[in-house]
């Protein structure tokens, strides 16, 4: 279980996504602590590699006219990163919610939650001038958001 102010998902048993970064002096701030803006950077980075991971490059997605934007974002800052660290996120794909994605994430620095997050997604179709919410997944896409779910 993940627990902070506002984050409390059950994801006993169900294995994470894994990303390995390390802070960069480009991920710092002037007192070498990193930069918040960074973290978001690296949670698009373990949403998209996880991706690739089931077969579906956010690329493919993108050219059949598909964007999975954030519509909902919250991270807790529990422990600093410096500039060196190598830092470890766990991410979990979770069920739908309506229409909206989910994605929790902890970022680990030796082996403690130094931060955790969730993001929330939608799925939308490029239209010629504008954005639809897809509220009905195609089949397609589907089966990749079941296997992130699985970890497969």
């Amino acid at each position: 279980m993940i627990r902070s102010r506002q984050i409390h998902i059950d994801v006993a048993g169900k294995s994470p996504w894994k990303l390995q970064k390390l802070v960069l002096p480009q991920d710092t701030d002037h007192a070498g602590v990193m930069w918040h803006g960074s973290y978001l950077n690296w949670l698009e980075e373990a949403r998209v590699e996880a991706l690739n991971q089931v077969g579906l490059p956010y690329g493919q997605l993108s050219k059949k006219g598909y964007e999975m934007p954030v519509v909902s974002l919250e991270v807790n800052y529990i422990l600093p990163l410096l500039h060196g660290d190598l830092v470890g996120l766990e991410s979990w794909s979770l069920p739908q919610q309506g229409v909206r994605w989910p994605w929790v994430t902890n970022f680990l620095k030796g082996g403690d939650i130094a931060a955790t997050a969730r993001v929330d997604l939608v799925l939308v179709k490029r239209n010629s001038s504008r954005h639809q919410l897809v509220r009905r997944i195609p089949k397609e896409i589907s089966l990749f958001l079941q296997k992130l779910q699985l970890n497969q």
